[in-house]
């Protein structure tokens, strides 16, 4: 670009010029690309510069609309939650004391807890008094934990035996005991203590657990997986490893060994005798579910309407077909449903289905439809099982 008389220029970013005369600067920018690249750039900076913590924290307490007040919440988070981590704190906590919506005075607790870091006990006299507040004890127990650890365990046992608490709350209690001390009070029970029943709470066990003086328990193993899973060979080996390492991403992100969820396993033989009396399956799907059996999976993609999928396991692969091809009140065939038909997995409540009568070469092709349409209209999702596999890798 020719400059004027007097003019210096230099390039600082691709496709942006600055020209400079006395007096006046100019940012010449050659490409639509860069012209974008720095508004964004500079929108970012300006709005960092204008959003400070003390401007953000008064937006939160004059705040009334809730959906408003969500968005303020999420940009203090978004902008301070990491480099001012204990102002942020201090915020929220204010908020659940003063803060003028009731409910995300409750909500905010988890926020809080989840800002939190192991053993900052200067934090503990927050619990102390959360706990006391019916409204605020659920998330609280967890902080009350975080702050105080085993000296903690008398006062969130106190809740657990206190019958004015709602049972979700000391449900909550025993969970995060059983969770925090690595015993097996929340064994066999759903994962979301808000499921469980009155009878299921382990009092007597938690008493006892009690009196012995609070001895750490050893938690739960991992569930066992096929070798293969490590050293594939085959091509069906091959898929289903890619899938576990997919699946692997997402237990890193959370994962109860109580309850766990995403994994692949050996199938109970007594299951695969009930399944295979009662079909033919193809060599690879019968071999998937003998070795590679899901484990309440749910494949996460956004590829389907609930984000992500979910793939049946053997324990489950009978009872699922219900709905579909057996009549959910009465047991009997549904006699719009394709009797080679058998749902492996489904979206929504949109089946994905082996087709038993394509067998071929040990494998066959899956097909899908819409659920709530009147009649079934089926797709071919996949001419394989092994490629259906491949997809959700």
């Amino acid at each position: 670009m020719a400059r004027r008389a007097g003019q210096t220029g230099r390039r600082f970013e691709d496709g942006i010029a600055l020209l400079t005369r006395p007096g006046k600067c100019l940012i010449v920018i050659s490409k639509p690309t860069a012209y974008f690249a720095l508004r964004s750039k500079y929108s970012r900076f300006a709005m960092a510069k204008k959003d400070t913590l003390d401007t953000l924290k008064q937006a939160l307490f004059l705040e009334s609309d809730g959906v408003k007040f969500s968005t303020k919440k999420a940009k203090l988070l978004k902008l301070f939650g990491e480099k001012e981590r204990e102002e942020v704190i201090a915020i929220l906590m204010q908020y659940v004391r003063e803060g003028k919506i009731l409910h995300w005075r409750e909500f905010l607790m988890s926020d809080i807890v989840s800002l939190m870091k192991e053993n900052e006990n200067r934090y503990a006299v927050f619990f102390e008094w959360a706990v006391t507040v019916p409204a605020l004890t659920y998330y609280g127990i967890d902080g009350l934990l975080s702050t105080k650890g085993k000296q903690s365990y008398d006062a969130i046992i106190a809740i657990t035996l206190n019958s004015e608490h709602a049972l979700e709350t000391r449900a909550k209690a025993i969970k995060s005991l059983a969770q925090y001390s690595k015993q097996h009070f929340d064994r066999g029970l759903p994962e979301d203590p808000g499921h469980w029943k009155i009878d299921a709470l382990r009092f007597t066990e938690v008493l006892e657990w009690q009196r012995n003086g609070y001895a750490d328990g050893k938690g739960y193993s991992i569930p066992e997986t096929h070798p293969s899973l490590n050293a594939p060979y085959t091509l069906l080996e091959k898929t289903v490893a890619k899938l576990e390492t997919k699946l692997a991403r997402q237990r890193a992100k959370y994962q109860d060994l109580s309850s766990p969820s995403n994994w692949l396993v050996a199938a109970n033989a007594k299951d695969l005798i009930d399944i295979r009396k009662k079909w033919t399956l193809p060599e690879h799907y019968d071999m998937f579910l003998e070795r590679y059996s899901p484990l309440h999976v749910f494949v996460e993609s956004r590829k389907f309407i609930q984000g992500g999928l979910s793939l049946y396991g053997a324990s489950e692969l009978i009872a699922r077909q219900i709905g579909y091809a057996i009549h959910g009140e009465t047991h009997a065939t549904l006699k719009d449903w394709p009797e080679h038909y058998v749902v492996i997995a489904d979206d929504g409540g949109d089946p994905y289905c082996l087709d038993l009568a394509a067998i071929k070469d040990g494998d066959a092709p899956v097909y899908t439809a819409m659920h709530g349409a009147g009649t079934w209209k089926f797709d071919c999702y996949s001419p394989s099982f092994i490629k259906f596999l491949a997809k959700l890798s």
